[in-house]
C-alpha cells in the first residue's frame, strides 16, 4: 500500500493549527502535508521496516545523549518547514542552541527544520518521492540528510549547496560536521 494524496487546496487551506488539531484527532494515522496544501496518508510499515527504524533512533537516540549538544526525534515529531510544509523524518536532530533560541511549545510541531533528517525507504515507498522529500529538507535548512535505500542497498547523502553523493553498500555512514563523532553502523538497518 503506497501513501494516499488528497489535493485539498484550493477547496481546503489547512491553517497551521488546523493541520494541528487533525493529527491530534487521528493520532492512528501518519499525516503530513506538503507546502502545495496536499494531505499525505501515509500507511503504516511492514515490521522489517519498523525494526530498522527502530535500530535507527536508538542509534541516533544514544549518540545525541552521550553527545548532549542537541535532541533527537523519532518519526512521531512533526515539524512545520520555512515553505510551510509539515513533515515527519522517520529520525532527526535539533541542536540544543537553536532549540533554546526558539523556546518552541514542546506539546506542538516544531517550527523549524531540523538540523539533521533522515529517511528509510520502506518497501511501499516511491524512490522519486522520497528524494523529492530530502531535497525538501535541504532547501528548507536541513545541513545533513541521509536517505537510507535498503531495497537498492545504497544511501544518498545530502548536503546544501553540494550535489547528492550516492553511496554503494556502504557499512557505516559519518555525522560530519553536523553530528560531529556519529558514526551510525549499518548492519541491521541496510542490510
Amino acid at each position: 500500500m503506497t501513501a494516499l494524496i488528497l489535493n485539498l487546496s484550493p477547496t481546503i487551506e489547512l491553517t497551521d493549527e488546523q493541520f494541528f488539531q487533525l493529527c491530534v484527532n487521528n493520532r492512528d494515522l501518519r499525516l503530513e502535508q506538503t507546502a502545495q496544501g496536499e494531505l499525505i496518508i501515509m500507511p503504516p510499515t511492514g515490521w522489517k521496516s519498523g525494526n530498522r527504524n527502530s535500530r535507527l533512533t536508538q542509534r541516533l537516540g544514544n549518540w545525541a545523549d552521550a553527545d548532549g549538544t542537541g535532541l533527537a526525534f523519532d518519526s512521531s515529531t512533526g515539524y512545520i518547514l520555512p515553505n510551510g510544509a509539515k513533515r515527519s523524518p522517520d529520525a532527526s536532530w535539533v541542536s540544543r542552541e537553536r532549540l533554546e533560541a526558539l523556546n518552541p511549545d514542546p506539546t506542538r510541531f516544531l517550527p523549524m527544520a531540523p538540523d539533521f533528517a533522515v529517511e528509510l525507504r520502506s518497501a511501499n515507498d516511491e524512490l522519486k518521492t522520497v528524494q523529492q522529500k530530502m531535497q525538501e529538507y535541504i532547501n528548507n535548512g536541513v545541513h545533513l540528510g541521509w536517505l537510507i535505500d535498503p531495497q537498492n542497498q545504497r544511501v544518498e547523502i545530502y548536503r546544501i549547496g553540494q550535489n547528492v553523493e550516492v553511496l554503494q553498500s556502504p557499512t557505516s555512514l559519518l555525522g560530519e560536521d553536523v553530528l560531529p563523532g556519529f558514526v551510525l553502523e549499518l548492519n541491521q538497518i541496510l542490510n
